[in-house]
């Protein structure tokens, strides 16, 4: 980044810190359990180290960073168990969503979620598990967004972001992807048709799938 466009200090750097930090670790540039060095971020953000120390107290309350006592600061490590738990969650306020979805979404943005089911259904028949991936977190993003319900959004991007390291391994594994196309069709299927308990219904029972898959 530009020397000029790099906030040195204050709110500003902080927040611009904590954007870079929380984006790092939600696209899993960042692994769990990596030390957070704060003299090497303060560098490589362009802010000064204090801005760094309040950007991970901040995403430390966010439960992506640990700060260990006389140790510095971490990724913080979710657990098969905490990935559960957080997936059951996440069951009440996607399906929460996508019943909204269902209601409030315009026709251009129902036709935008079919043409995500097909781009999932190519991919699949390709053998791109990464795109699928990929297409998989904008398929629920988008239904996110279209549900207009956003203290559900706001509470799902924080608990999605510690599951970064999870979905990327249910990601590669063989044969999720086909398991997982029909159910997200389904989905969209009951979106389309303006059916909310459907909506529902189709996205906790692909949530239960994901939790299957996490204990295998």
């Amino acid at each position: 980044m530009p020397e000029e466009a790099r906030p040195g200090t204050g709110e500003q750097a902080k927040q611009h810190a904590l954007e870079q930090l929380r984006q790092a670790i939600s696209r899993g540039e960042m692994a769990p359990a990596q030390r957070l060095v704060e003299n090497e971020l303060a560098e490589q953000f362009g802010v000064t180290r204090a801005s760094i120390r309040a950007a991970l107290i901040d995403l430390a309350s966010e439960g992506l960073v640990e700060r260990i006592r006389n140790r510095g600061s971490r990724v913080r490590v979710v657990s098969v168990e905490e990935a559960v738990a957080i997936t059951e969650c996440r069951m009440v306020l996607e399906g929460l969503c996508a019943a909204k979805a269902a209601v409030e979404a315009s026709e251009e943005q129902l036709t935008e979620l079919a043409d995500l089911g097909t781009a999932m259904s190519k991919a699949v028949a390709d053998g791109e598990p990464l795109t699928y991936s990929d297409l998989n977190h904008q398929l629920h993003a988008r239904i996110r967004e279209f549900s207009g319900q956003q203290v559900a959004v706001e509470l799902l991007e924080r608990l999605n972001a510690q599951l970064v390291r999870h979905r990327f391994q249910l990601a590669l594994r063989p044969g999720r992807a086909q398991r997982s196309l029909g159910e997200h069709l389904a989905v969209i299927e009951a979106i389309r048709a303006r059916d909310p308990q459907a909506a529902e219904a189709a996205v906790r029972a692909h949530l239960a799938s994901v939790i299957d898959a996490l204990g295998e």
